[in-house]
């Protein structure tokens, strides 16, 4: 197993810090140009949008705007933005937080295109079931042998990443967490997490069992409450530590350019696992490019592809831009700076940052946790038993939900890739699968999973983004459009 997780490391290392890094860069700031940076002009129509119907456009088929955002969000918003944060913060120092910015906004150009697309290339079957996600406009993209080749590779992909691998990341998260708050009671429960497994797993398999309109009921009702809950306790975290909140916001940008000041080595090196951290944890966090949430967005039942496309960029803002970024002032104002254990410690030639924070114990599935502890034990008066008690099991509850939230929507993108590979009938294999991976993932190892998940999630943006590419005329065709009404409206204004 080590030697596994080893090479799968490496791969990623080639694909996450050259490959993957290009090609997001490449197709956002390629539809950012393109488009006159909609992300700009259209977040505020995103925003309306979401907000103003709750029903869709006929009431007949598919699923509201707000019904597919949730879905969409319940995906995105997970372990990716407590453990994968803290990750990134770990290895590639706090400037791995200002990478992932970057890659998120130029991201919500990308996952416009890709509802737009999503939109454009969806079927409705005989029985009135949407079908739409990249295989369908990889296809369109590629006529022939090649864009089947290319939608039935993106398709195994994102089956083994999401639908398999990703729900066994969320499970072996969930319990992790569980057993954290058991052994801030001074309980081990390691030989025990197999029983947690079983009940995630079967609590998954009754929602799986209802179909995409019971993924989205309980989306819909479980995101907003699982964000308020988090982004509460996130804001009591920096009130009580509100004398760091602008230090840890200056350790972002600052080593951001000087990374090797923190994770050690030499610029040149540091600088690229800075970026490599911020674009591989981003991309598990708000999956733009990846290919994952199209899948969501097709189900919405708008009559302009752009509608849906607007609300898209919603998705990508509130994971990055408001939950990972709350999780990363939480660490950065408890544990990095003021009187913070980690606050004094920075890297050398010899012996990286993340290398000295575990030997004290500290890595990316607890971070969080122990920055709650240290709030709940200040606010309770410095009664450490009882902080590190209410810090886990806040922690622990956010986590299950972000992550079981996650897991229902990935098992939903990858039954819709399964079905495209294997038909309709193969729905039940697919759901077994699923099932027993998210028990597997309760007791498996976290780093192999990890790393595989890695793995899938990159080898997913490659056919996914060639595509995007190849379609940029599908997309653009509003905006040149509008471009040439105006125009034209100036002539005629001028000639008038």
């Amino acid at each position: 197993m080590e030697t596994l997780e080893k090479i799968v490391n490496s791969i990623n290392t080639y694909l996450s810090g050259y490959i993957l890094v290009f090609l997001l860069v490449g197709v956002g700031l390629y539809y950012s140009i393109k488009t006159r940076f909609v992300q700009v002009r259209c977040l505020g129509e995103g925003f309306k949008r979401v907000f103003s119907k709750k029903g869709t456009e006929n009431g007949k088929k598919g699923l509201s705007s707000f019904q597919a955002l949730a879905t969409a969000v319940a995906a995105q918003v997970g372990t990716g933005n407590i453990v994968g944060a803290c990750g990134a913060i770990l290895v590639g120092g706090p400037g791995a937080i200002f990478w992932m910015w970057i890659i998120a906004f130029l991201g919500m150009a990308t996952n416009y295109a890709e509802a737009v697309l999503a939109q454009k290339t969806k079927i409705v079957d005989e029985n009135g079931e949407v079908h739409g996600g990249p295989v369908y406009y990889i296809k369109k993209a590629f006529t022939g042998k090649g864009g089947k080749i290319l939608a039935g590779f993106f398709a195994v992909a994102i089956t083994i990443a999401l639908g398999f691998i990703g729900s066994m990341v969320q499970s072996n998260s969930i319990t992790s967490n569980v057993a954290g708050v058991f052994d801030s009671f001074g309980k081990d429960i390691s030989d025990f997490t197999w029983i947690i497994g079983i009940l995630i797993a079967v609590l998954a398999g009754i929602i799986f069992i209802g179909g995409i309109k019971r993924i989205a009921s309980v989306t819909e009702k479980l995101v907003p409450i699982m964000a308020i809950l988090y982004i509460v306790g996130g804001l009591l975290v920096i009130i009580v530590n509100i004398k760091n909140f602008f230090p840890a916001f200056g350790l972002i940008f600052k080593y951001a350019f000087v990374p090797h000041a923190i994770i050690g080595g030499g610029f040149g090196s540091a600088i690229v696992l800075a970026i490599q951290k911020g674009a591989q944890r981003g991309l598990f966090s708000n999956e733009a490019g990846m290919g994952s949430t199209p899948h969501a967005h097709a189900q919405a039942d708008v009559k302009d592809p752009h509608d849906q496309g607007v609300v898209a960029m919603v998705g990508v803002f509130i994971d990055t831009f408001i939950v990972l970024t709350l999780t990363a002032i939480i660490v950065l104002c408890t544990l990095y700076t003021g009187n913070g254990p980690l606050a004094d410690i920075v890297g050398t030639d010899n012996i990286s940052f993340a290398q000295i924070a575990n030997g004290l114990s500290y890595n990316d599935a607890n971070m969080v946790q122990k920055s709650f502890q240290m709030t709940f034990t200040t606010l309770f008066g410095g009664n450490s038993t009882v902080g590190n008690a209410v810090g886990s099991i806040f922690v622990a509850v956010c986590l299950f939900f972000f992550a079981f939230s996650t897991i229902i929507s990935w098992n939903f993108f990858g039954k819709i890739n399964f079905n495209y590979l294997f038909g309709k009938k193969a729905t039940i294999v697919y759901s077994v699968i699923t099932i027993i991976c998210v028990f597997l993932g309760s007791i498996g190892s976290n780093g192999l999973v990890w790393g595989l998940s890695d793995l899938f999630n990159n080898l997913m943006v490659i056919p996914n983004v060639i595509a995007l590419f190849a379609l940029g005329s599908m997309v653009f065709s509003r905006f040149q459009s509008k471009k040439d009404d105006i125009e034209v409206e100036g002539k005629l204004t001028e000639n008038n």
